[in-house]
């Protein structure tokens, strides 16, 4: 096995030396409007009606009738969300006379959606008792 690198500079209270980490690497781009980006990117997952679009297209395609009947909404709030959902690249539309049929369209999604589940029910009651985000508007009464 091999030896990591100790710090350089000797520790002056006599703690042992701490192995020095390699350079961090950036996970966002460094320019802001990168970051933006990146922000928004996840700002389209940020609706449980999306989402749950999504997941349902992950497997196939599906028309916009079989996204209604699956997710409950109005045929104009399944239609925005899925406009929404391709306006950002997550889905793609196939148009066969008058059905427009709805599929994922990079299937780096499936992993990312199947992260995204895994990380919030490994912090479920962290994300619980956060304050700062509100109750998704769709819920109140």
């Amino acid at each position: 096995m091999a030896e990591q690198a100790l710090t350089a500079d000797p520790v002056p209270d006599g703690r042992a030396a701490v192995p020095a980490s390699p350079p961090a690497r950036a996970l966002l781009p460094v320019a802001a409007d990168g970051v933006e980006l990146v922000a928004r990117f996840f700002r389209a997952l940020g609706d449980p009606a999306r989402l749950r679009l999504l997941e349902f297209l992950l497997p196939a395609e599906h028309t916009v009738s079989e996204c209604v009947h699956h997710i409950g909404l109005s045929q104009g709030r399944v239609s925005v969300h899925l406009a929404c959902l391709a306006d950002c690249g997550y889905v793609q539309v196939r148009r066969a006379g008058r059905f427009a049929w709805y599929t994922v369209a990079d299937p780096r999604v499936a992993d990312l959606v199947m992260l995204a589940r895994s990380l919030a029910a490994d912090n479920a009651a962290a994300l619980a008792d956060c304050v700062r985000i509100g109750p998704d508007p769709s819920q109140r009464p």
